[in-house]
């Protein structure tokens, strides 16, 4: 089975472009719905042990814990070191899950790839990618979202240029759904190739 990481800066159609994965069949583990999950099971009472009063009726609340360990990096460190093993655990047992299925090919939708050493756990990269115009106006579209946060989310990321190096397929979603599906496709039928080999 091939390991395809997905990953792209903020605004570049990361999630968009996972969907289209899984519309063509291939299983797509998804870091951020995975940490939602957490948020409301496994990691409550790590989160509240190292946070207290930071979650309620069993579940974390983002907005209490975001006020802790934002802007706080000691903090956030902390943050990460629960919740990234239990990400990455519950991603093994996913590619273990489609491994023992026959799955040709397993996505791991990885916000951070390069950013968390990620490039290691996967075959193949795949980098999201657009024009920083279309990533701008894309993300200061979302609520509560202002120049200021968008500096700072692209200051912790590696710079899209050096994603785009490092990947070994590139999908530009500001070409519309079309180009991006039928980008989609030829990765797929790629991976296909190559894993019949």
């Amino acid at each position: 089975m091939i390991v395809l990481g997905l990953t792209g800066s903020i605004g570049m159609g990361k999630s968009t472009t996972a969907k289209m994965f899984s519309d063509a069949g291939v299983p797509v583990h998804d870091s951020d719905e995975t940490v939602h999950r957490l948020y409301s099971g496994k990691a409550v009472p790590l989160v509240e042990a190292a946070f207290p009063g930071t979650t309620a009726d069993g579940v974390v609340d983002r907005v209490k814990l975001g006020a802790r360990v934002l802007g706080d990096a000691a903090a956030l460190k902390q943050l990460e070191a629960i919740i990234h093993p239990l990400v990455r655990a519950d991603a093994d047992a996913f590619l273990a899950r489609h491994r023992a299925a026959g799955a040709p090919i397993a996505v791991l939708d990885i916000p951070l790839l390069f950013e968390t050493g990620g490039r290691g756990r996967v075959d193949k990269v795949v980098v999201v990618t657009a024009s920083a115009e279309i990533q701008r106006e894309r993300v200061l579209a979302r609520p509560g979202m202002t120049e200021e946060k968008l500096a700072s989310i692209l200051a912790k990321q590696v710079p899209d240029a050096e994603k785009r190096r490092l990947a070994d397929f590139i999908i530009d979603t500001g070409e519309g759904l079309e180009v991006a599906r039928a980008a989609v496709g030829e990765v797929i039928a790629k991976l296909s190739g190559d894993s019949g080999r």
